[in-house]
């Protein structure tokens, strides 16, 4: 290497083979922007799912990443709150909801998508949206982003000793869509209902109105979202539309069994679908519906299960899947099995054997009856013609 600067040669060496080692898009910059992909029902428990696709232009995102990320007090919160370009997705969402309530629970079930980790310092939602990643006062964020874009009020709940925020949200009436208690908080004569921005569990997480146990006697500080920026450099470009829609066929092995016996429940997803769980629910003779298992379609969407229905009677089946990021979920037609008990099979098998027994009995009687009934007419026509031979002879 005489005459050439060996940590040169070095540098230059690490640098090229770094450089041939980072994948196309990290060693390209992007120019189109930055794409996340969300799932929403048209509304908690629906059954139809929609895909809404979010895109941030490059520049917005490099925009609040260069903006200041300090906080000296509660109140430095609501800097992070930016309606303006998110707008496009609080717009997306009153094209598919109708009213305050269904759209701030749309709004959870999309910053539930976002995977929890914990950041410091506080992040801008268009960061948050593109590291698809963060914790608890980034979600608030997000969704008191939407919401205000969306033209509903909104506060932040923040719990100092837990370290921990929520959203209060004021949808106009108490919430009808909950599944539990609902709590609230109010602040400058408003109502505002609790809103948990976390968990992953976004078709049955937390809904406008519930919040978890340990925080609902938690000392709170009520912060509200002001002075939030009402213009930025640019606005995200949001797509919406809805999931294919599929079917679910089902099938008994035997429409009538005997009780403790095995019935084998099989069905399939169409359009095919491979690894999908399919729930399987049943319902004996008048009550309610239970969820025996759940069973993973193979590589043409077929599922195949074996089960013992405990009791007798009329047991109604059914399934259902949720669906998929291509498909909407379907559930198939009711499907009976009668389960017969092994008592009254037993007494059916006492009484047709009896029955044989009785008929059996009657023919032989008729039988021997009948049979006395010719004797007599056979033996005097055997007389007759005994006669007749002997006149003959004697002839």
């Amino acid at each position: 290497m005489k005459g050439k600067n060996p940590k040169l040669f070095s540098f230059t060496a690490i640098l090229i083979i770094t450089l041939s080692i980072l994948p196309l898009g990290m060693s390209q910059p992007q120019t189109q922007g930055y794409t996340s992909s969300f799932l929403l029902l048209n509304k908690p428990d629906g059954d139809l799912t929609y895909e809404l696709n979010v895109t941030i232009p490059q520049t917005l995102y490099q925009y609040y990443s260069m903006q200041s990320h300090t906080t000296f007090s509660e109140r430095d919160f609501a800097k992070f709150v930016t309606p303006y370009p998110l707008k496009p997705i609080a717009d997306k969402l009153w094209q598919l909801y109708n009213n305050t309530e269904d759209f701030t629970n749309g709004v959870l079930m999309f910053v539930h998508q976002i995977t929890y980790y914990e950041v410091f310092p506080g992040r801008y939602p268009v960061e948050t949206l593109v590291d698809g990643y963060g914790d608890c006062d980034l979600f608030v964020y997000v969704a008191a982003s939407i919401l205000e874009a969306g033209g509903i009020r909104s506060v932040f709940i923040y719990y100092p000793d837990q370290l921990h925020m929520e959203i209060g949200v004021d949808i106009d009436a108490a919430p009808t869509e909950a599944r539990v208690e609902t709590y609230t908080i109010n602040y400058q004569n408003g109502s505002y209902f609790i809103g948990e921005c976390t968990g992953n569990q976004w078709r049955t997480g937390w809904r406008i109105g519930e919040t978890p146990s340990k925080y609902q006697n938690a000392s709170s500080l009520v912060v509200p979202v002001e002075n939030t920026a009402q213009t930025s450099l640019d606005q995200v470009t949001v797509t919406l539309r809805e999931l294919e829609h599929s079917s679910l066929t089902l099938q008994m092995s035997t429409p009538i069994m005997l009780e403790n016996s095995n019935v084998t429940i099989s069905g399939q997803i169409l359009p095919q679908s491979a690894n999908e769980n399919v729930t399987l629910k049943v319902k004996i003779n008048t009550g309610s519906w239970t969820t025996i298992g759940t069973v993973e379609t193979k590589a043409d969407g077929r599922f195949i299960y074996n089960w013992v229905p405990p009791k007798e009677g009329v047991v109604a089946v059914q399934a259902s899947w949720i669906g998929n990021k291509q498909y909407n979920g379907a559930t198939s037609l009711e499907t009976n099995v009668l389960v017969l008990p092994l008592l009254i099979v037993a007494l059916i098998a006492a009484l047709m054997l009896v029955v044989v027994i009785f008929i059996t009995v009657v023919v032989k009687m008729i039988q021997k009856k009948t049979s006395k009934m010719h004797t007599p007419i056979r033996n005097t026509v055997l007389t007759i013609t005994h006669r007749r031979v002997n006149r003959q002879l004697k002839t």
